[in-house]
């Protein structure tokens, strides 16, 4: 059995076009990776910014809870229950 001689060929010059091609690309990822890096570090300047907000509005929420069981139970006396 006789092989085909293959199409494929890989050929071990490299031209000037796939060098600026993969510079261009490296320095489009660095970028895109740089970018990337601020506005995460950005958002975690905000999230540590509000992050005493959060913890008041739980306070305020547990407490308004238990005024509305305060509430209730005085509503329940003021009713003769």
């Amino acid at each position: 059995m006789t092989e085909r001689p293959s199409h494929w060929r890989v050929d071990r010059q490299i031209t000037l076009g796939v060098l600026v091609t993969l510079a261009l690309q490296t320095a489009g990822g660095l970028i895109w990776a740089g970018a990337t890096s601020e506005r995460i570090r950005h958002l975690e300047l905000r999230v540590e910014a509000t992050a005493p907000v959060y913890e008041r509005i739980a306070r305020l929420e547990e407490n308004s809870a238990y005024t509305r069981l305060a509430l209730e139970r005085i509503e329940r006396r003021l009713a003769g229950e």
